[in-house]
């Protein structure tokens, strides 16, 4: 009688982990609604970048001079461009950041004013001469790389050695990036001078990022905004920073040898191409933990949420000696399931805090009511859903906390086996099985 009872007790033990498996199938379903909905956000930010501009990345104006050289291979000519870099560029700028919203989406964009000055050595310029070359110094061009020119909103004149020019289309990129530029007769400079030095301002607008590139021997830049989550990314963090509830200001400063690639390099150059990308730096709008992400991190605790839950309802089956049936284990799964569904569809439309109350409040009632009608006695009914109200609390924190998520999920989940090991101390299993229902 007795092992009869423990066999139906483990078949039971086993058929509520199976439940709790088996609610892996609309968690996952739930997960690629996560996804799909984030694509939908990810195409709107597409959007927005196709009016507004996209990821910036930009750097100081560089001297583009065609060239024709004899081949190696084919002992014929061919027509090249060389690029060179300035002594000393410096970048001054700040950025205006917005939400813009398309349907319930939204994203960080920014308007940026830059002011842009340096210098290129004459003796840099004379050192390009090579004897077995041709340059073609009357179609020289000074060229400002922008990854995207649909933000542009004003290029200002462009001041060059004593002289003025206007930004026009450029005829070619810088590295792997398009650009702008102006054209630049070199053979006129004067030969006298020891340096040449340039001025501009430009105003770019563009979405979430910006990066620069250090395109000459010293680059200093300097950049502030109202926007207090900046994430500074890319080959080079700032040499200065500060960060407060108002915005960030930070300062970079790189030197020729902290970068892969010369002074001077032909725009042809694959492998220069390269290393020009892997150099850039700069900042992004930080947007801390979006919704989606929250709601797919609430959703990996969803499996460990429905065990504990079964775990609870089997404490009371046994404890008070009822009997609940496998479908309404099941019905119970699937109300925790919905709570992920609903949390998702009100956080695109009022938050995620205020979704996750809201969807919280709703399951905790939904299934507290249920419970205490399955286990006849309301003081169960509130218990367990005090019990889920705690859990979904906790669940909340690991939600949030981006840095100690796993630290504090790591010690809920021993507090929890520690509890469940107190409580059943002294229940005798082979007892409680035995017994009748009531």
């Amino acid at each position: 009688m007795a092992f009869g009872a423990l066999q139906s007790s483990t078949a039971k033990v086993f058929g509520i982990g199976l439940l709790a498996l088996l609610m892996l199938i609309p968690l996952a379903q739930v997960q690629g609604l996560i996804g799909e909905r984030s694509e939908l956000r990810e195409h709107a930010v597409w959007t927005i970048a196709q009016g507004w501009g996209g990821k910036q990345q930009f750097g100081g104006p560089v001297l583009a001079i065609p060239k024709r050289a004899r081949s190696t291979t084919t002992n014929g000519w061919v027509d090249s461009t060389e690029l060179l870099l300035p002594d000393q560029l410096d970048i001054a700028g700040t950025l205006a950041p917005e939400l813009r919203h398309y349907g319930i989406y939204s994203t960080p964009v920014y308007t940026g004013q830059f002011k842009l000055s340096g210098q290129f050595l004459a003796r840099d310029i004379a050192a390009l001469g090579n004897p077995e070359a041709t340059y073609f110094w009357d179609r020289a061009e000074l060229r400002v790389p922008i990854s995207d020119e649909h933000g542009i909103r004003r290029a200002g004149t462009l001041h060059f050695a004593g002289a003025d020019y206007e930004f026009g289309p450029g005829s070619g990129g810088v590295g792997d990036s398009n650009a702008i530029a102006v054209p630049v007769d070199a053979s006129k400079l004067s030969v006298s001078a020891e340096k040449y030095a340039f001025d501009f301002e430009l105003t770019l607008a563009g979405t979430q990022d910006l990066n620069l590139l250090p395109l000459a021997r010293r680059t200093q830049v300097s950049l502030s905004a109202p926007w207090p989550d900046p994430s500074f990314r890319g080959a080079f963090l700032p040499a200065e920073r500060s960060v407060d509830a108002q915005g960030f200001q930070a300062k970079w400063q790189v030197l020729d040898l902290n970068r892969s690639f010369g002074q001077h390099w032909l725009q042809d150059d694959f492998h220069a191409k390269p290393a020009f990308a892997a150099a850039a730096f700069g900042v992004g709008l930080y947007q801390p933990v979006s919704i989606y992400q929250q709601n797919e991190r609430a959703g990996k605790y969803g499996v460990l949420f429905i065990a504990l839950t079964f775990v609870a309802f089997f404490l009371f089956e046994v404890l008070k000696k009822l009997r609940v049936h496998p479908v309404q284990y099941l019905l119970i799964g699937l109300a925790l399931t919905t709570f992920y569904v609903v949390l998702l569809a009100l956080s695109e439309q009022i938050g995620f805090a205020w979704s996750y109350l809201v969807a919280a409040t709703l399951v905790v009632l939904l299934v507290g009511g249920y419970a205490a009608a399955v286990l006849r006695t309301r003081r169960s009914g509130v218990l367990l859903g005090a019990t889920m109200a705690l859990v979904y609390g906790l669940l909340y924190g690991l939600v949030v906390s981006e840095q100690y998520s796993l630290l504090m999920g790591s010690v809920a989940l021993l507090a929890v086996v520690a509890l469940l090991m107190y409580l059943t101390r002294r229940v005798d299993w082979y007892a409680a099985t035995a017994a009748k229902p009531a």
